[in-house]
Parts: structure tokens; C-alpha cells; sequence
């Protein structure tokens, strides 16, 4: 089993989007895959949340959720509102490592990834390494099942400072992203965007793998399917070309204005 854990710089940067694009591109492989949400807020019980999202954008049916909190509030704060010390991440990262027979499960946090889960200040760091220690086999040997984080960020203004901080927090934890993913580029970037795009692997210390585009949740089964396919690099089974998407939509060099 491989397993991903997408998480983001912050809230609202996309990260129920690429999680479905990572699906949607395993499907099409052929692969056996889950996606959890270990823990949602801010959705009342037997309301649709990220989960059905995904379901929609995918036709997938093995979707997990584990804990919700109906006010949209950071998980632990949520769950303390309610008298409640939040999830136990041990317990959290027992219930995906059970979901061994699949090929690939895709994790989705909730928030950034700095967020806390519980009353123990844990979260998405946390999860990731006890994943990945359960997922080690007995002394060391033989084949190790990866556990990879896939970082979301934005390309507005004050996205390279964001992924800056996310990926420090996540290097510390030895968690540094596989890749990064612009997880609601917009249909006509700016200056900023335009050169977030090139700098961003150097903030985020890992490459640009993706790039989903505003309005791609909208979209119908097959059409996110396609997109998907077209927006990941092979990295993440899809088929973008990075350096080629970066030559066509990063900024060229300003031109040389100066008096003669």
C-alpha cells in the first residue's frame, strides 16, 4: 500500500481538489484506492462534506471519515467547544494503515497542515509519522510502503512565505513534501502568480507537480478525470509536462526600459 497525505498552506487553497485529482489518475491506472478524511468540520451530521466532494468529482465509493465537528473551526478547537479532547492520532493511524489491501490511500487533512487535531496540540505531522512508522516492516528489512505528503498551496501573493513556513514545519518531522501542487490556479494570473510560479519549488523545497485550475471542482466525472490527467505530472500519475506548462505560463523578465 502507498499512502498520501495532502495537506496545504492554509485553509481554502484546494486541497479537496487535488485529493480527488490524485484519485481520479489512480482510477484511471487501474489502481484499488480509498481516500480518508480523518477528520471533518464545519458540516452538520448527514450533511455532505469533503468526502462526498470527491465522490462526486471521481464516482469513487471508498470513502472514509472518521470525526466531525459541525462548527468550522480548527479541530481542536471544535472539539473543545463540545467538552471533547479531539481524535486520538494513534487510533486515527491504525484505522488507515487497516485499509492495507487497497493500492493507494489518499489522506486529506483538515486545514493547514499546523492545524491541531486534539487537545495534545497534534495534527497532520503527527498522523504522517505515526503512519509511517506503522507502516515499517519488522527490523528494517525488505520492502517499505511509502507514505508521501503532497504539499497544496496557493500562487496568490504571500503564497511563497506560506509554503516557506509549511514546508520548515513539515522538514522538521522529516515529512518534507514530495511534491508541490497550485491547487486553484487562476483563469488569468497576475504578475504575482506568474512568478510565484517559477519561485515556488525554491520556498517549498520540493517541484511544482501539478497545477489544477480555478473552477476544475465544477466540472462533471469524466471532464475532472481528463483534467486531472493533464494537470499532474507523471509524478502523480498524470501526464503534465511542468517545464512546459512553466515556459508558457510564468512571467518573462520585464523588459529593459531604461533611457539610451
Amino acid at each position: 500500500m502507498n499512502i498520501v497525505v495532502v495537506t496545504g498552506t492554509g485553509t481554502g487553497v484546494g486541497k479537496t481538489v487535488v485529493t480527488a485529482a490524485l484519485a481520479a489518475c489512480a482510477m484511471r491506472a487501474g489502481l484499488r484506492v480509498a481516500v480518508v478524511k480523518p477528520i471533518q468540520t464545519g458540516v452538520r451530521p448527514g450533511e455532505p462534506g469533503d468526502l462526498a466532494e470527491v465522490g462526486r468529482l471521481t464516482g469513487l465509493t471508498d470513502l472514509h471519515e472518521y470525526a466531525r465537528y459541525a462548527e468550522p473551526l480548527a479541530p481542536a478547537t471544535a472539539a473543545r467547544r463540545l467538552g471533547q479532547a479531539g481524535p486520538d492520532i494513534a487510533e486515527l493511524a491504525r484505522r488507515i494503515a487497516g485499509l492495507a489491501d487497497r493500492d493507494l490511500v489518499v489522506v486529506e487533512g483538515a486545514g493547514g497542515a499546523l492545524v491541531r487535531f486534539n487537545d495534545r496540540d497534534e495534527g497532520i505531522c503527527e498522523l504522517a509519522s505515526a503512519l509511517r512508522e506503522l507502516m515499517r516492516p519488522p527490523g528494517g528489512q525488505g520492502h517499505t510502503p511509502r507514505c508521501q505528503v503532497v504539499l497544496v498551496t496557493g500562487a496568490r501573493l504571500g503564497a511563497l512565505h506560506d509554503a516557506a513556513a509549511t514546508a520548515a514545519a513539515l522538514a522538521g518531522w522529516s515529512l518534507g513534501p514530495h511534491a508541490l501542487v497550485v491547487g486553484d490556479w487562476p483563469a488569468e494570473p497576475g504578475l504575482a502568480e506568474r512568478c510565484n510560479l517559477i519561485d515556488l519549488a525554491g520556498y517549498g523545497g520540493a517541484p511544482v507537480e501539478g497545477v489544477l485550475p480555478h473552477g476544475a471542482a465544477e466540472l462533471a466525472e469524466a471532464a475532472f478525470a481528463e483534467l486531472a490527467m493533464a494537470q499532474l505530472t507523471p509524478a502523480l500519475g498524470g501526464v503534465l509536462d511542468a517545464p512546459d506548462f512553466m515556459r508558457a505560463h510564468a512571467a518573462p523578465p520585464p523588459r529593459d526600459e531604461s533611457p539610451r
